[in-house]
């Protein structure tokens, strides 16, 4: 198998947040958001980013875009580190590597036009001015599905679906190299997930993207990852490429995420095995020694509390963080 190229490396990736009380607004601790990540993206591929609400996801994706400063850490697209980049240097970077946001309700200026918010990344970086812009708006409109001649219309004139393609759109204005999808169709219709989902699979196919793409709907993932990262609390507990992890997970944490995906088949639903973790995630402002899973781990010990498992590749391609990764069996549906 030739060598992939990486579009992305990120290393000891942290990005804590400070609490502060007070009068003269001491910090008093740190919210651990993302605490130590590390994982490639290969140029050309969907890298599915998965993990239950409040794990730390979308702080990963905007920390490795620099809308947060991280804590610690580098993040190296195309041979720079951003971490280290100067304010200027990071706008001009910033034309390759854009964003889909979650909420296209939240996320469109109500007081834009379709051709002010899709041409606004143009104008700032200067690339193209008047009639130039809306001959491209109306370019990007036919490419991600809608009509050209909806440029003078303002977001509250659109569906949810459309808002959403409005801000695909946006995000290709500046033809990028790789963009973050943070849970992008998360608030549509179900009907509406999938229409999405394959217009972001045919704008890869068309323009060569790379894609992040978060989400907590693991059967989603499926469809459209080539390798998927779990993510637990701020730490990566597994990754590995979408066939592996759908079907032989090795991290407690994974196996209990997929014994939640429903099956079509009734035959096999009914007879496989349901796993239901027990208590509540622990608080991110202060997580648990050694294992962050341990606390809700069907087979935790001892160790687990005392050494935090190390991130290793225990098959080619395939990292898990578990002390006991090679005793999971006996947790896996079958």
């Amino acid at each position: 198998m030739p060598e992939q190229e990486v579009i992305l490396h990120v290393e000891d990736l942290k990005m804590h947040f400070p609490i502060k009380r007070g009068v003269i607004q001491r910090t008093v601790g740190y919210v651990h958001a993302v605490d130590g990540v590390t994982f490639d993206v290969y140029k050309g591929e969907t890298l599915g980013l998965v993990g239950e609400s409040g794990c730390g996801k979308t702080t990963a994706g905007r920390t490795i875009l620099q809308l947060y400063k991280p804590t610690a850490g580098k993040v190296v697209f195309e041979g720079k580190d951003l971490v280290q980049l100067k304010s200027e240097e990071m706008r001009q970077t910033r034309r390759k590597i854009q964003m889909i946001f979650q909420d296209p309700y939240a996320s469109l200026n109500p007081r834009m036009t379709v051709e002010e918010i899709i041409g606004e990344p143009l104008l700032v970086h200067n690339i193209e001015h008047g009639k130039e812009i809306r001959d491209h708006v109306k370019d990007l409109l036919e490419l991600v599905g809608l009509n050209p001649a909806y440029v003078d219309r303002y977001p509250h004139e659109f569906s949810g679906g459309q808002r959403q393609r409005i801000g695909v759109a946006r995000s290709l204005a500046l033809k990028p190299d790789l963009i973050v999808c943070d849970e992008p169709i998360s608030a549509l219709d179900v009907s509406i997930q999938a229409q999405v989902v394959n217009l972001l699979e045919d704008l890869q196919k068309e323009l060569g993207l790379t894609y992040l793409f978060i989400a907590h709907d693991l059967s989603m993932v499926r469809h459209i990852s080539n390798r998927v990262v779990v993510m637990y609390l701020g730490i990566l507990v597994e990754m590995a490429d979408r066939k592996t992890l759908y079907e032989n997970p090795l991290h407690p944490y994974s196996i209990a995420l997929l014994s939640a995906v429903p099956i079509p088949d009734p035959k096999i639903e009914e007879k496989r095995k349901r796993i239901i973790l027990e208590g509540d995630v622990p608080s991110p402002i202060n997580p648990p020694s050694g294992c962050r899973f341990r606390t809700r781990c069907p087979l935790a010990q001892s160790i687990c509390a005392e050494q935090r498992p190390e991130w290793k590749e225990v098959e080619p391609g395939h990292y898990v963080a578990c002390h006991f990764w090679n005793n999971t069996k006996s947790l896996q549906r079958r």
